[in-house]
């Protein structure tokens, strides 16, 4: 006679509910949209090695948000009066899109504290003087934050490419004659401690005239990785306690991002930055529909935010 065969368990982050253990997953619950973040499309000038995004200059999956999709949120934002105070640009490489400026003076126009993520190369170079007219017209409400993946230029081109250093230094040394409100964005993936990262930088920025503070965590943020290879273990609701970390710490706590895919109607809500393709983190298509709460059912909610203790909000 047959012996039953087992059933086999369920892998990791399936069950939006219910980790692969059997336990209940820790969701997050909006507490106050204070950030919303805007993907203004996946293509970009380079290809970055580990790029989570996997942007590159054949990357359209998701396509160029216009000025008039996201004068959608921004009208959303007022008539609900909803307390958003910071708009985050990425990509991609946002200054590729042809709207970008356009899209920022609208965002500062309406108040807006506003954020853009840049590698600072050629698509912001040819956009200095309109750039700088933003700026001198909102001088303490424009942000830009710079990727450099490390101070040091070969490491950056190991994971940049060939010949990227130079152009990202002569954007950020721009930015920081001309006076902008500036950050950096390097890498937590150099074998190196979070203090001698800070003080390589240091040493670079104080080499080259940039003012900086590298020990702010805002002025140089550094990211945990986001390696899709590596095994994580799935958040429940008792490593709140376990970890001593707060769910109102998490980016999906305060923040959401719009997308939009190519071959959509229109753009959709996600809860975060770090998940622009999974369809199955789709919330609809206005703020109002994206207030609920998030289920932690994904790798990079483990590795960056609730373990790494990354978040991309300024």
């Amino acid at each position: 006679m047959a012996q039953p065969q087992a059933k086999e368990k369920p892998g990791k982050f399936v069950d939006p509910f219910i980790t692969a253990k059997g336990e209940q997953r820790a969701s997050v619950r909006l507490k106050t949209l204070e950030t919303l973040w805007f993907n203004t499309g996946s293509l970009c000038n380079i290809t970055c090695v580990n790029c989570f995004m996997e942007s590159s200059p054949k990357n359209d999956r998701l396509v160029y948000l216009t000025t008039d999709e996201v004068k959608t949120y921004l009208d959303e934002i007022e008539r609900d009066e909803l307390p958003v105070r910071e708009l985050g640009f990425t990509g991609g490489e946002p200054f590729m899109n042809r709207d970008m400026i356009p899209i920022l003076e609208l965002g500062l126009s309406r108040g807006f504290d506003v954020l853009v993520l840049t590698n600072a190369m050629k698509p912001m170079h040819l956009k200095q003087d309109k750039l700088l007219a933003l700026k001198n017209a909102y001088p303490d409400k424009l942000s830009i934050r710079v990727s450099m993946d490390h101070y040091d230029p070969a490491n950056h081109e190991k994971m940049r490419g060939p010949k990227s250093w130079q152009p990202m230094m002569d954007g950020f040394k721009w930015l920081s004659d001309n006076q902008f409100k500036l950050a950096v964005a390097g890498r937590t993936c150099w074998n190196e401690t979070d203090a001698d990262a800070r003080r390589g930088y240091k040493a670079l920025f104080e080499q080259e005239g940039i003012t900086l503070d590298c020990d702010d965590p805002w002025q140089l943020v550094l990211f945990p990785e986001m390696d899709e290879t590596a095994d994580v273990p799935e958040i429940t609701t008792d490593c709140w306690g376990i970890l001593n970390v707060s769910p109102e710490a998490m980016m999906c706590a305060s923040s959401r991002m719009v997308v939009k895919r190519r071959g959509a109607n229109a753009p959709t809500v996600l809860p975060c930055t770090l998940l622009p393709y999974d369809q199955s983190f789709d919330m609809g298509q206005t703020l109002a529909e994206g207030s609920e709460p998030v289920q932690l059912n994904h790798p990079h909610c483990a590795r960056f935010c609730v373990l790494g203790g990354g978040s991309c909000s300024g």
